[in-house]
Formats: structure tokens, C-alpha cells, sequence
């Protein structure tokens, strides 16, 4: 069985190849009569778009979206909301050597061991052209999960890390790393070119927040709602890793230091002094904040050669030629952004459906 399709009510499937016609997304569970137009998909698109800096794929995709059904007199309808993108900037020859060899750390290989047979051009369905319509698929998200403010940003790429206390988040926009720290940013402006030119590529981290989420959205057992959030996030091409609050290191906390403790707030609410579980405990939100932390690896297209095999078992090298994302992580963030709303929208809808 192939799977495509992301979600329990508020679903979304992708379909479309890398260097195909085009890709394209078939949204379904949207309630009706929210307003919705391709001015309210297009910028999101737009943060992900490469080409955009030397620090990314200089591959140039306009990546303009066409809503072709579900939509009527600029309102939702209820009815399955069809994306549609078309792909006009494919340089297939480029993959020649792809073609008789796999790229080690690629799904080359597993997706062949898997099928048989593979599109190697940019690597097919397993490329992260796919996750465009992830990006327009959250963009409406958003929008039925009024009142759900969410952002990401980098916080890490390789070894070099902001400082959270020079945090700034209207600097997320203002330079190519979606980094919140400018001296960060400057600092990885010369570590990413220089990878790029050494024809190497380098890992990143990214943080989201999603600020607004109100208490009691998830499960306790099998919907779980940080489970579902891992794994849509590790569903993200090139992701290695996720944590959800403090992550691995509660590992090394004790049981107070990583107690969110509570008392009581104003109007009858509660406050909390901490938030190392990330917005949700036993498997439900809390109505903090709800965070997590994604791990990006290496590209793993690079023109430094390697070992592999071919197709027939043969020892030999490659390197991939092309234009191909020295830090995947980076154009990672509007993703990430995407997979939390989509993953929250549905346990709105679920919430709403089981307890009204």
C-alpha cells in the first residue's frame, strides 16, 4: 500500500515527481465558508521558494499556486480543495550519473529495494519538491485555526548556534536563515558559502512555537497529540530527528527541575512557571505553548565524490551534479511552520468532533 495522505479530518493528499509537469495537493475535512484565496497561499510559498540566495538551490520555480476546486465565491465549500503547482525549471541530464548509481545517505537505494524502479530524476517522488504542497496544504491550516499564531526559525547550523539571548523575532525575516540572531546569521552567511564551495553540504536545526493553542487539543493514548507532531515533522524529507519541549534533555533533569509547575491566574486560570514538556502533557495540549525542536542532516547530493555502488552491485564514486541545497535545513523552516499546522488543525477538528 502507498501512502500520500496526511491526516484524520483534516486531510491532505500530495501527488507529482520533482521534475515531472507539475505537483500538486487535494486538501479535504476544510470546514466550509472560510475565506480563502491563492493570495493567502502564495506567500507562504514564496518563504519556502528556492533561488532566493546562493544559500539555497539556485533551481527557479516561480512556484505560483492555482486553487482548482472547493472553493466558491472566494469562500471554502466543504468540498476537497485541489492545489496545483506547476514545475517549470527541471534540468533532468543533470542526474545522468544518479541514474547508475545511488547517492549514499538518498533514498536512491531504499526507494529501488522498495519498488524496483525509480525516478532518479532529483530523486522523484522522494524529493523535497514534494513538500511545496505540504507548504500550501498548511497555509490553509492556518487559516481555520484562527487565533493559532506559529513560527519557526533556525536555530543551529552545523556546530554554530544563536544566542537566545540576542533573540529577535522580527529579525526571523530579515535575512536568508530565517534566523532570529543577526550575529548568528552573519556567521553562518560565510560558514554556508563556504561549505557550498567546497561542494560539501552541512546539517541544521529548527525550532516552531505555536502560541494560542487552547488547553485539551490530542489524546491520551493513540493520539497522542506530540506523537502525531514527531511524526509529521519526521516525515519532513532529510529530518533525523525531533524533540518536543526540552526533548532529550529531560533525560538529565530531575523530576522538579523538570516540573511546569502551576498555580492559580487571573479570571480563574492557571499560570505555569515552566514549559519543558512543550505545550502538552499525557499526550494533550496544556494551553501553553506548543514547541518542538526538528534536526535537519546534510544534503546529501553534493559534488564531493563518494563511495557507493551501482545498480548491478558494482563498486564505484559519485558526485552529484546539479543545483542542490547546501543547508536543507534552511528552506526546512516554512515546512516545519506547515506540518504544525496541519497537525494542529486536525486536532482542532477531532477536538471539536468528539467534545464540541
Amino acid at each position: 500500500m502507498s501512502w500520500n495522505t496526511f491526516g484524520r479530518v483534516f486531510r491532505f493528499t500530495t501527488w507529482g515527481e520533482s521534475h515531472g509537469p507539475a505537483i500538486g495537493a487535494v486538501v479535504d475535512g476544510c470546514p466550509p465558508g472560510i475565506e480563502l484565496s491563492e493570495e493567502d497561499i502564495q506567500p507562504f510559498l514564496d518563504a519556502r521558494r528556492p533561488g532566493q540566495s546562493k544559500y539555497t538551490t539556485q533551481r527557479q520555480e516561480p512556484d505560483q499556486v492555482r486553487i482548482l476546486s472547493g472553493v466558491f465565491e472566494g469562500k471554502t465549500t466543504g468540498t476537497p480543495i485541489s492545489l496545483l503547482i506547476e514545475n517549470v525549471d527541471q534540468r533532468s541530464k543533470d542526474y545522468s550519473e544518479v541514474a547508475k548509481a545511488y547517492r549514499p545517505g538518498h533514498a536512491d537505494y531504499a526507494y529501488d529495494a522498495k519498488y524496483g524502479f525509480r525516478d532518479y530524476r532529483g530523486g522523484g517522488r522522494s524529493s523535497a519538491r514534494e513538500t511545496a504542497m505540504r507548504v500550501a496544504a498548511g497555509a490553509i491550516a492556518r487559516k481555520v485555526l484562527e487565533g493559532v499564531q506559529i513560527s519557526a526559525w533556525v536555530e543551529q547550523i552545523g556546530d554554530s548556534a544563536i544566542d537566545y539571548e540576542r533573540f529577535d523575532a522580527h529579525e526571523i525575516g530579515n535575512n536568508p536563515f530565517f534566523c532570529p540572531d543577526p550575529q548568528a546569521a552573519e556567521a553562518w552567511a560565510k560558514l554556508v558559502d563556504e561549505t557550498r564551495k567546497a561542494g560539501s553540504s552541512i546539517g541544521a536545526s529548527v525550532a516552531c512555537s505555536a502560541q494560542g493553542v487552547p488547553a485539551g487539543w490530542g489524546a491520551p493514548i493513540y493520539a497522542k497529540l506530540d506523537a502525531d507532531l514527531a511524526g509529521a515533522m519526521m516525515g519532513i524529507n532529510a529530518v533525523k530527528g525531533v524533540e518536543i519541549g526540552d526533548g532529550f534533555a529531560a533525560a538529565s533533569a530531575t523530576g522538579e527541575a523538570n516540573a511546569d509547575t502551576m498555580r492559580p491566574g487571573e479570571d480563574g486560570g492557571i499560570e505555569f512557571g515552566a514549559n519543558h514538556a512543550g505545550g502538552i502533557a499525557g499526550g494533550i495540549s496544556t494551553g501553553q505553548p506548543v514547541t518542538c525542536r526538528v534536526a535537519f542532516k546534510p544534503t546529501s547530493s553534493i559534488l564531493t565524490p563518494v563511495e557507493t555502488i551501482t545498480r548491478d552491485g558494482e563498486a564505484t564514486e559519485i558526485r552529484t551534479k546539479g543545483r542542490h541545497d547546501p543547508c536543507v535545513g534552511i528552506r526546512g523552516v516554512p515546512v516545519v511552520e506547515a506540518m504544525m499546522a496541519l497537525v494542529l488543525a486536525d486536532h482542532m477538528l477531532l477536538q471539536r468532533a468528539q467534545c464540541g
